[in-house]
């Protein structure tokens, strides 16, 4: 995940002719510019694939409800990789949301049976991740330690292409200003995330071409939709998608209807 999103989001192996064309070094800079246009969009496509996947993932398990919880316990100690070892804040953000996604989040019996089989993975998400993922998206920056690979681009770009990523009314202009400033700082510090990237993808770390090819974004977009479905307007597809999602979550646990009392008013 770390390779391609560091390919994608032009952090390594940047050829001096897409330098030149780019204007700028590194995609970290590109994004905040006006003509980073696609790599944004880019961006924004990808981030929310991952997603997607994710949410594939736990919702397509209709094994038992322990089993699973597993893939939620999996699910979550992912996320906490991409935090703790590869720093990769991109990705780690992507997972998140799929784990706050309202199909997920409704799985009550699952969420139940992780508290019960999976209590150190359950601690982690409420006490660490959710709280961390939250000043993230507040463009809290004091609460990321130690070098990253890729910050968390999502709120800039979103900024950037139009879209509002704040979602506490009261302190939008606050979040705001910190969306910014972060912005600035990963541009700023450029060169410093590539460098911890590149080290991170050459020591010790050997590619499995299978693998890389399964998380780029057009694998993604053809596993979804279908070769001819990836071309098509991008919210179509998101709302078509969102759909079937609600309906393997109803599957997996139905809503319980309360049977009206007799006599009952309507």
């Amino acid at each position: 995940m770390l390779s391609v999103d560091c390919q994608v989001a032009r952090i390594v192996g940047v050829t001096d002719e897409q330098k030149r064309i780019m204007g700028v070094n590194s995609g970290l800079e590109l994004v905040t510019l006006p003509h980073g246009h696609q790599l944004r969009q880019d961006l924004m496509e990808r981030h929310h694939l991952i997603t997607l996947g994710v949410a594939v993932d736990i919702l397509g398990c209709t094994g038992t409800v322990n089993q699973r919880a597993t893939v939620l316990h999996k699910v979550i100690l992912l996320a906490e990789a991409l935090k703790e070892n590869v720093h990769n804040l991109f990705s780690f953000s992507a997972v998140m949301k799929a784990l706050e996604m309202s199909q997920i989040v409704r799985l009550e019996m699952t969420w139940r049976a992780l508290r019960r089989n999976h209590t150190a993975s359950a601690v982690l998400y409420e006490k660490k991740l959710k709280p961390f993922m939250n000043s993230l998206k507040e463009g809290d920056g004091s609460v990321v330690q130690g070098p990253i690979a890729v910050p968390h681009l999502v709120p800039l770009v979103m900024v950037m292409e139009g879209e509002d990523p704040v979602e506490n009314g009261e302190r939008g202009c606050e979040v705001l200003y910190n969306v910014l400033q972060a912005a600035r700082s990963a541009a700023f510090h450029s060169q410093d995330h590539q460098k911890h990237a590149e080290s991170l993808l050459t020591e010790g770390w050997e590619p499995v071409p299978e693998l890389l090819e399964a998380f780029r974004t057009e694998f993604a977009l053809r596993l979804f939709w279908g070769q001819q479905g990836a071309v098509a307007d991008k919210k179509e597809r998101y709302e078509k998608f969102d759909k079937i999602l609600c309906v393997l979550s109803d599957k997996l646990e139905p809503v319980e209807v309360t049977p009206q009392q007799p006599g009952a008013l309507t």
